[in-house]
C-alpha cells in the first residue's frame, strides 16, 4: 500500500474511533489484516470465552474463520453452520444469543462512527442490537461512507449486489449489478438497521482495519 493511503486510513480512522466513543462503542484501528487478526486473538479472544459470528467475507479474509474452525483457539466455537435438524439449529440460536462475542463486519460506517446494515433473515443485525455479551465488528476501510445518506446507498449498491451473487439469489441486484428495490423471495434485503449508539457502553467493539475488505 502507499505510505499516503496508509497515513490517511490511519488518520481517518483516530478521527473516527473519537466519534465511536461519544457513541458509547470502543474503536480500535489495525494497519493490515494481518495485525487485526493477532489484535483479535490478543484482546478479546481469551481462554474459555464463547464464540458465534454472522457471515461475514472480511472474517474469511483475515483468517479469524479458519482459525476458530480450525479449533486453534481456546475459545468456546458456536458455529452456526454445523446445526443440521430443526432441533439443532434451535438450540444453535440459543447459544448464539448468549456468546460472549458476536462477531461479525459492517456493511457500512459512517465517518460519525455509525453503523449501516442490511440482511435478509437478520441473523446479524438481532445479535448487533440485542443478546450477545459483546460484539466485535471488523471493518476494511473501504466501508467507510461520509454519511447515514450515503452508507445507504453504499449497502444496496455496493455491498447487496455482490453478496447476492456469492449466496447464488435470484434477484435484480445479483443479474444486473444494482440494487432494484425487489420484493424477491430471494431479497436479502428485508431489514435496515442503523445503529448511531451502544446502550451498554464498550458492548460494541469495532476494529477498523486499513485495507480493502469484505463487499
Amino acid at each position: 500500500m502507499l505510505e499516503s493511503k496508509a497515513k490517511y486510513y490511519k488518520t481517518l480512522a483516530d478521527k473516527m474511533i473519537e466519534k465511536l466513543t461519544l457513541r458509547n462503542m470502543e474503536g480500535y484501528y489495525a494497519a493490515t489484516k494481518e495485525d487485526a487478526l493477532q489484535l483479535i486473538k490478543d484482546k478479546f479472544l481469551k481462554e474459555g470465552v464463547s464464540v458465534a459470528w454472522g457471515g461475514s467475507m472480511t472474517m474469511e479474509e483475515i483468517g479469524l474463520m479458519k482459525y476458530l474452525q480450525s479449533g486453534g483457539s481456546d475459545c468456546v466455537v458456536y458455529d452456526r453452520a454445523t446445526a443440521k435438524t430443526p432441533e439443532e439449529q434451535k438450540a444453535m440460536k440459543a447459544n448464539l444469543i448468549n456468546a460472549d462475542y458476536f462477531i461479525m463486519s459492517t456493511n457500512a460506517i459512517t465517518l460519525d462512527g455509525e453503523l449501516v446494515n442490511i440482511d435478509g433473515t437478520a441473523n446479524r443485525v438481532s445479535f448487533l442490537c440485542y443478546g450477545p455479551e459483546n460484539v466485535l465488528v471488523i471493518a476494511g476501510m473501504n466501508k467507510v461512507a461520509s454519511d447515514v445518506e450515503d452508507a445507504y446507498h453504499r449497502v444496496k449498491n455496493i455491498a447487496s449486489p455482490p453478496n447476492a451473487m456469492r449466496l447464488n439469489r435470484n434477484t435484480p441486484c445479483a443479474k444486473n449489478g444494482r440494487c432494484g428495490d425487489c420484493f424477491s423471495e430471494d431479497c436479502i434485503c428485508s431489514q435496515i438497521v442503523i445503529t448511531r449508539r451502544s446502550s451498554v457502553k464498550g458492548r460494541i467493539k469495532v476494529v477498523l482495519v486499513g485495507e480493502e475488505l469484505g463487499f
